[in-house]
């Protein structure tokens, strides 16, 4: 039984110990297409998708980084720049310590709907994982949170495979938003 229990320790001892992953995720960037574009509504709305998901992944165990702010606008040489270079946006998710780095864009052809995009870059190699597009029909903050949790979704499927979506909201019997 003694060596029973030793033997226990000893391959508890050695068995490697999983990390989280972690995963850098920039500001989102607005292409607003529309013929008004940049309204104080869709730059709040793009500022909130990042928190929003950083917290829908967070949630489920992985470890999220932050890059200053400051060192995006660094790395970044204009609209779209950081979007369309995936070595650049590694580079700089490699100096935080992620494992991944995410990307994003909040493309607004529409009024009636917009695309939150974002590109998942594994920092090690700089190579692209996933190129991930969710729709969401209309700007308000429960129709942009369900596109987030769509994107987590898509995200994770990459990665560990652990989040799960929220179920959609019961109808209800009488009028209500959902309707």
């Amino acid at each position: 039984m003694k060596t029973y229990c030793f033997l226990l320790l000893i391959a508890l001892s050695i068995t490697p110990v999983s990390a989280k992953t972690s995963i850098a995720i920039l500001d989102f960037e607005l292409n607003d297409l529309t013929l008004k574009p940049k309204t104080a509504t869709e730059i709040n709305r793009t500022a909130s998708i990042k928190p929003m998901l950083e917290k829908e992944l967070k949630g489920v165990g992985y470890n999220i980084i932050s890059i200053d702010l400051a060192a995006q606008n660094i790395a970044n040489s204009g609209f779209g720049y950081l979007f369309d270079h995936d070595d650049v946006a590694a580079e700089l998710g490699k100096t935080a310590g992620a494992d991944y780095v995410l990307v994003g864009r909040l493309h607004k052809p529409s009024f009636l709907f917009a695309y939150i995009m974002g590109h998942l870059i594994r920092v090690k190699d700089g190579q692209l994982i996933g190129n991930y597009i969710s729709e969401t029909k209309g700007g308000d903050e429960k129709l942009t949170l369900k596109g987030v949790e769509s994107l987590a979704d898509k995200i994770d499927k990459d990665l560990d495979n652990r989040y799960t979506p929220p179920p959609p909201p019961k109808p209800c019997r009488v009028r209500c938003a959902y309707h």
